[in-house]
């Protein structure tokens, strides 16, 4: 099992930026892909990014394409999650998850461990 801390959150105002990150411990060798989903008020949680670990490609869903940047620091087993021009329709929950295998990135039942989450809320 991997053990999953996000933090960064907050409240930023539109257009601005915000970094999560996401520390994981564990059994850290068994990731192959982390990623970071997000769930607003009476919304489903969705796909946000992704990035595969052994050859840091990265995943985005277009919502955010062009906005956000994952990227990882495999010396401090964390990944974050640069967010930038932000909207009021990213104010959600994010959540990091990892998974240890998965072909594809963007479905939630494919990480076996995931983090409680972190608020980001930006006002308009």
């Amino acid at each position: 099992q991997v053990q999953l801390v996000e933090s960064g959150g907050g409240l930023v105002q539109a257009g601005g930026s915000l970094r999560l990150s996401c520390a994981a411990s564990g059994r850290t060798f068994t990731v192959y892909a982390s990623g970071w989903f997000r769930q607003a008020p009476v919304k489903e949680r969705e796909f946000v990014a992704a990035i595969r670990l052994s050859r840091s490609s990265t995943y985005y869903a277009d919502s955010v394409k062009g906005r956000f940047t994952i990227s990882r620091d495999s010396a401090k087993n964390t990944v974050y999650l640069q967010m930038n021009s932000l909207k009021p329709e990213d104010t959600a929950v994010y959540y990091c998850a990892v998974t240890s295998y998965t072909e594809d990135y963007s479905v939630e039942r494919a990480y076996n461990d995931w983090g409680r989450g972190t608020q980001v809320t930006v006002s308009s």
